[in-house]
């Protein structure tokens, strides 16, 4: 194997492995604004953790984090709970931050 097919090698490895942790950073930060949200809606124990679910699953609807944020708005506007779309987008930012970082630490 030639230097140029190790280092290529090398490199396709290392954005397996980067795009391996932007999913998993993008899926907790998804359980964590889940559970968030739950709190604010008003639903504790078991329920809010089959509720975080539902907000990670809400995901693979389409790409990008649209389908999150409506998922969330939707479920805010059903029970009048004022978090605007700005508030949320914020906390899926600040969350995200914190999962990355879980993520890399290896949690």
């Amino acid at each position: 194997m030639s230097e140029f097919d190790k280092r290529q090698e090398g490199f396709e490895k290392k954005y397996a492995l980067d795009e391996e942790q932007k999913f998993k950073a993008e899926a907790r930060r998804n359980r964590l604004l889940g559970l968030w949200a739950a709190e604010k809606l008003g639903i504790t124990g078991d329920a809010a953790t089959a509720y975080a679910k539902e907000v990670v699953a809400s995901d693979f609807e389409e790409a990008g984090d649209a389908d999150v944020l409506r998922k969330i708005t939707a479920d805010f506007a059903a029970k009048n709970v004022a978090v605007t779309e700005q508030v949320i987008r914020a906390k899926m930012s600040e969350l995200l931050a914190v999962a990355a970082a879980e993520v890399k630490a290896g949690k």
